[in-house]
């Protein structure tokens, strides 16, 4: 009796061992991205409508393999710190539910299978690892609050509050946090979904090691079950993006003095912008000269929304400094600045202020600059008038200005990696 029930256990247990050993586990994953503040998933941006492309076809397949059993899902879906909490988590949810219907419509039936929503609203982890990852300003500092400051505390009155995002918010007046609005959050506002199913293959003999999983966009947060699923390959790093822009002042150019200026982004929301301009129109049988030429160079500090989400956009407050000649005559008395028949540099006129400005999206790389600029122009300038064909000199002044010194509606060409305005035709 014994040994027939020994008989059975040992049958029953290689049985067992036998169908263990002809099923594999397989996984598969994918990652796609949101526009700030929005949940509706937009195959078009970020590259979403590649790795979904890719994904849909793969998930087809595997789905109608007869070979294919025991499906299983986990989906998780994150919304950047920027934002209240309450809009924040109205956004991680519509991601996790505009995801799921976007596989609906792609005829993906998921209905039956195991599924796991996982919406955690913050990806604390994978924000740790990426300032660990970068240069960022305060990284130190910004560690510290990420590992010992609790995510959630009281305020004075009992009102549960965001401590760690707060603390976040407020260190070194907000440069560090504006660092990882431009550099991190925007690859943080996702929706993951991470498959697992059991691949059954009758003339398989023994187990075989599991493959590695080759799709790219596997979240790097989610934990495997140890020893059914591989662990996530490390993120290749990206390359850090560069912005700088071309202009032209439409105001110079519809007075027929060609001007140029470049922009630099220099980095913590500070930019760089310098400008030259050269017109020389005569007509001598009438008298008409209509000469101007100079520089300008300016230090900008870029403010608002806009501005954290995209450097060179929004808001921005600067200083800046001129120099200048000029030669003006319609016809009749004539005013030159800097000294006759000499350049630039012979006693030019000059000027200096602060200024004002807003630079508008138009386009994926185009924006609408508008500036101005109060301050003093001063230097020696010159009147005379023509006679004959000769310019007879009548009098000498200097010139003390205040007020309005730099008007500007610029034409502007972002060039360099990343600098694209979002909603514009372009990617994130």
């Amino acid at each position: 009796m014994g040994t027939k029930i020994m008989r059975k256990i040992l049958t029953t247990a290689l049985l067992l061992c036998s169908l263990y050993a002809q099923a594999q586990i397989q996984t598969d994953s994918v990652r796609v991205y949101y526009r700030v503040g929005k949940s509706l998933l937009e195959p078009a941006f970020h590259g979403n409508d590649t790795v979904l492309a890719g994904f849909v076809q793969r998930l087809r397949r595997v789905t109608e393999d007869p070979r294919n059993r025991n499906f299983n899902f986990r989906i998780k879906s994150y919304a950047s710190l920027e934002g209240p909490l309450s809009i924040n988590r109205r956004l991680y949810a519509g991601r996790t539910d505009a995801f799921m219907g976007y596989l609906r419509e792609e005829g993906i039936a998921l209905s039956g299978r195991t599924g796991l929503w996982q919406d955690g609203c913050y990806n604390w982890e994978e924000l740790r690892r990426r300032v660990e990852d970068s240069d960022m300003p305060y990284k130190k500092e910004v560690l510290d609050i990420l590992h010992h400051v609790p995510e959630w505390g009281h305020d004075s009155t009992g009102k549960t509050v965001e401590l760690r995002k707060g603390q976040l918010m407020a260190l070194a007046g907000g440069v560090p946090f504006r660092y990882m609005l431009r550099h991190f959050f925007p690859e943080m506002r996702y929706s993951s979904m991470l498959l697992f199913y059991e691949t059954v293959d009758p003339g398989l003999k023994q187990r075989i090691p599991l493959p590695e999983v080759t799709s790219t966009g596997l979240p790097g947060h989610l934990t495997p079950m140890e020893g059914h699923y591989p662990a996530p390959r490390a993120e290749e790093p990206s390359k850090k993006p560069f912005y700088m822009a071309v202009k032209t002042n439409l105001l110079y150019d519809a007075a027929l003095v060609p001007n140029i200026g470049v922009e630099f982004y220099l980095k913590n929301d500070w930019s760089l912008s310098a400008g030259w301009m050269y017109g020389w129109w005569k007509k001598d049988r009438i008298h008409w000269y209509w000469r101007a030429y100079g520089g300008d160079i300016a230090v900008r500090r870029w403010l608002g929304k806009a501005a954290q989400e995209k450097p060179l956009t929004g808001h921005h407050l600067g200083v800046y400094a001129q120099v200048l000649t000029y030669d003006f005559e319609t016809g009749g008395r004539g005013y030159m600045g800097g000294e006759p028949g000499g350049t630039l540099f012979d006693r030019a006129n000059f000027a200096g202020g602060v200024e004002y400005g807003y630079s508008l999206p138009v386009a994926r790389r185009l924006n609408m600059d508008f500036s101005i600029g109060i301050g003093y122009l001063g230097g020696k300038y010159y009147e005379y008038l023509p006679i004959d064909d000769c310019y007879v000199w009548q009098v000498t002044k200097q010139r003390h200005y205040f007020g309005p010194t730099k008007l500007e509606i610029s034409l502007v060409w972002l060039l360099g990696r990343d600098n694209i305005n979002k909603g514009k035709g372009g990617k994130r």
